[in-house]
């Protein structure tokens, strides 16, 4: 019965169930499947054409073969259903809920498959991406930017993916914001399996999960720069926080250039290999960004008027410093804090090394164990310790 109703319910959005079906058919990709209905003169004339027109057109045999035969159609309406059961909604390329930024770009998805509140993907936002394995001033950056950005109005796009993708849903979350995570696999299988409950997260603030791959795709690794387009197509701009030389965040903002966004990089160490990618960049044109600042005014003026600012969410910036409590600290958190730094991880012997002759062991492991409550300090693997953004 249930399968009934979906039934029923695609035969009134026939045009999305023939979109579904073009981006299923084997050996016809985006750019192909759109060129062939402008051939047509419109998705439905794609489909009321024989095999003969079809095979006219010039399209691979499978191809033709698949939309002639109704075999398209077929995986369609299995493909709907699942996405139906699943709760999650297929938007099409000629769909009002489609993001209007996104169609502008030369490839963009027939389809997309959204988890979560569809609308996002139509407000103003920023891309942020890097590499998979950040400096802790990497992992900084990407949270102090997204959180103030956030903080603001602006949508966070990104990938999920292990390092400063995560770290920038994350601090999005943290500053009362929204965002969007644009999956490489189906919208129903979370990769990595640790962001399960960070995806919930996501879905609960008002964001969603997106993809162009058909429920159930497994993360190939071909999929991951494929979709890096609708991570940059949606934004108004792509901020690169670390990417080493051949990471896959150059693609992204290989995309974005293509793609009309502006570019940002947050400048890096030049001894570290993770710098390479947006210190590059930035000799290249992009706009080097230390601050939300520098990324809000170079936003249109009707958009930022649209944005509505909360500044009380956003992260403690250098010049209001003293907004982390450095100086009402009690006086063996605040020698604790006034050692680490924000750039640079320091390992638990160092740190008793360097204050044996102040404090004790047991007075150390309290001030940490307080510092890091309070959220002033950040404990990374392996007991090492910064000072948080």
């Amino acid at each position: 019965m249930a399968e009934a109703a979906v039934v029923l319910a695609l035969k009134d959005d026939l045009p999305t169930l023939q979109w579904l079906a073009l981006s299923l058919t084997p050996g016809l990709g985006p750019t192909r499947a759109r060129h062939l209905v402008e051939f047509m003169g419109g998705v439905q004339s794609v489909f009321r054409a024989t095999l003969t027109e079809l095979e006219a057109t010039g399209l691979r045999s499978i191809s033709a073969q698949a939309l002639g035969t109704g075999r398209s159609m077929e995986l369609a309406y299995d493909e709907s259903a699942k996405a139906a059961e699943a709760s999650v909604e297929v938007i099409c390329l000629d769909s009002v809920a489609y993001p209007a930024q996104l169609r502008q770009i030369y490839d963009p998805p027939l389809v997309l498959y959204v988890r979560g509140e569809k609308s996002a993907l139509s407000r103003p936002g920023i891309a942020v991406v890097g590499t998979r394995h950040p400096t802790p001033y990497g992992a900084g950056m990407a949270e102090r930017l997204s959180c103030d950005l956030a903080a603001r109005g602006l949508v966070i796009f990104s990938g999920l993916a292990r390092g400063v993708d995560t770290a920038a849903h994350k601090a999005a979350l943290a500053g009362k914001g929204t965002t969007v995570a644009v999956f490489g696999t189906g919208v129903d299988v979370i990769y990595p399996k640790e962001n399960a409950r960070l995806v919930e997260q996501i879905l609960k603030q008002g964001g969603a999960v997106i993809s162009e791959f058909p429920m159930a795709s497994f993360p190939a690794p071909q999929n991951f720069p494929i979709r890096n387009r609708i991570i940059s197509g949606l934004s108004i701009g792509v901020l690169v926080v670390e990417a080493s030389e051949y990471s896959g965040t150059r693609i992204t903002a290989r995309c974005a250039l293509e793609q009309s966004r502006e570019v940002f990089a947050v400048p890096g160490n030049v001894t570290t290999k993770n710098s390479w990618g947006p210190n590059t960049l930035i000799k290249q044109g992009a706009k080097l960004t230390a601050t939300w600042e520098d990324i809000w005014e170079e936003l249109p003026v009707a958009t930022r008027l649209t944005l509505q600012p909360e500044a009380g969410d956003e992260s403690a910036s250098e010049e209001s410093a003293s907004l982390f409590g450095g100086t009402e600290l009690p006086p063996h958190e605040k020698r604790l804090f006034a050692l680490l730094k924000p750039d640079e991880a320091m390992h638990i012997d160092e740190i008793v090394e360097k204050l044996e002759a102040e404090l004790s062991s047991s007075d150390i492991f309290v001030a940490l164990f307080e510092l890091e409550l309070a959220g002033k300090v950040k404990q990374l693997p392996g007991k090492n310790f910064v000072k948080a953004f």
